[in-house]
């Protein structure tokens, strides 16, 4: 397993003495720039308003609003003339359905791997379009079919409605994955922040429920634990795009209050697992300045430990969903790294020379 950035290592990652925060309320204003935030980044930190997400409705209209600003600055692409993008509706056992996208390379004939792809936005956020640049990009630099899922969120449907949703779809692409045009036997399970806790999870309930194993498993700052024990939590309450007490609303959205959760599934916080042998090969990045980092990192170590072949990369100087700000350089060499990592663990080592520049959407 790789050693991040900076640090210690996974089981204990020391605080950046940069990164200390200023003391004082945090509610209600825009999130520090106090830290060593790399500097391609430092000017969209200042941009990121604070979103209490207590208020689901509010963190909604304030994704909705991203997407807007993006796609009036041109970073928000809707099509590529390499991909064709196509809306599936799938359907479980009980007949509930759940809709999905797929994009598929045009110049690419035979079976292909293919990416399932959960959007980030905290239980309570996101859709379709969520990530839609993200899921173009993917496609055209992979050649790797991706098929997005618009998983039902909380608090109108908490645990285990996305879950389900998920496994509802992962249940399709294994078994009519070949409709279109999928090689069913390498398909990669990805997800970001609270997508990343449902792709670790549906790896977990393949394993557990004999679903059909998937090749790999990537996880980008994930959302991994609900007990919220770590350093990073600790410390970083005001920090750019997400932070602490969004972490405690989040996990109330999405599991109840602490104090009426009783025993909480290893399956809705992943983090709580006692047995990840026999997962997946994991891919897992993390950001520096980010209150979920340490879970993540935790969670790399403890899948390593069970004997699973795991890569860590905590990015130095980044914040949660640095990723996604297209036009910056640190932005652009992780997602270089995540197209290179499926090419490689799906066997698409050709790989494309076209410049990664979409954008997408926190």
């Amino acid at each position: 397993m790789s050693t991040p950035e900076r640090g210690n290592g996974p089981a204990g990652l020391r605080e950046p003495a940069a990164a200390r925060l200023p003391s004082g309320p945090v509610a209600d204003k825009q999130p520090s720039t106090a830290y060593r935030i790399d500097p391609d980044l430092h000017r969209v930190a200042r941009l990121y308003r604070r979103v209490d997400h207590a208020d689901a409705q509010a963190a909604r209209r304030e994704a909705a609003r991203r997407v807007r600003v993006a796609q009036l600055a041109g970073l928000w692409t809707a099509t590529d003339p390499a991909v064709h993008v196509e809306d599936h509706v799938v359907r479980d056992d009980t007949g509930h359905e759940v809709a999905v996208r797929t994009y598929r390379a045009k110049a690419e004939s035979g079976p292909r791997p293919a990416v399932m792809y959960l959007h980030g936005g905290a239980f309570i956020s996101g859709d379709l379009d969520f990530e839609h640049p993200r899921c173009l990009e993917t496609c055209r630099e992979t050649g790797c079919t991706v098929v997005a899922v618009d998983y039902r969120l909380a608090p109108e449907h908490p645990y285990p409605a996305a879950l389900d949703d998920c496994v509802a779809a992962y249940r399709w692409l294994c078994s009519d994955g070949a409709s279109i045009g999928v090689e069913t036997t390498r398909i990669a399970i990805a997800g970001a922040s609270a997508g990343g806790a449902l792709a670790a999870a549906l790896c977990l309930r393949a394993r557990d429920g004999g679903l059909p194993a998937p090749a790999l498993q990537m996880l980008f700052y994930p959302v991994m634990d609900d007990r919220l024990r770590t350093s990073s939590v600790r410390v970083f309450t005001d920090t750019p795009a997400w932070d602490a007490p969004n972490c405690t609303h989040m996990w109330n959205h999405y599991l109840g209050p602490a104090e009426h959760r009783g025993a909480v599934s290893p399956y809705a916080a992943p983090g709580r697992a006692t047995d990840l042998s026999q997962l997946p090969d994991a891919y897992v990045m993390t950001a520096e300045l980010d209150p979920l980092r340490d879970e993540g990192a935790h969670y790399a170590q403890a899948l390593a430990d069970a004997g699973v072949p795991t890569e860590l990369h905590c990015f130095a100087g980044a914040f949660h969903a640095f990723d996604t700000l297209s036009t910056a350089s640190l932005s652009l060499r992780a997602r270089r790294e995540h197209h290179e990592v499926l090419r490689t663990k799906l066997g698409r080592n050709s790989g494309r020379t076209r410049r990664t520049e979409a954008p997408a959407t926190t």
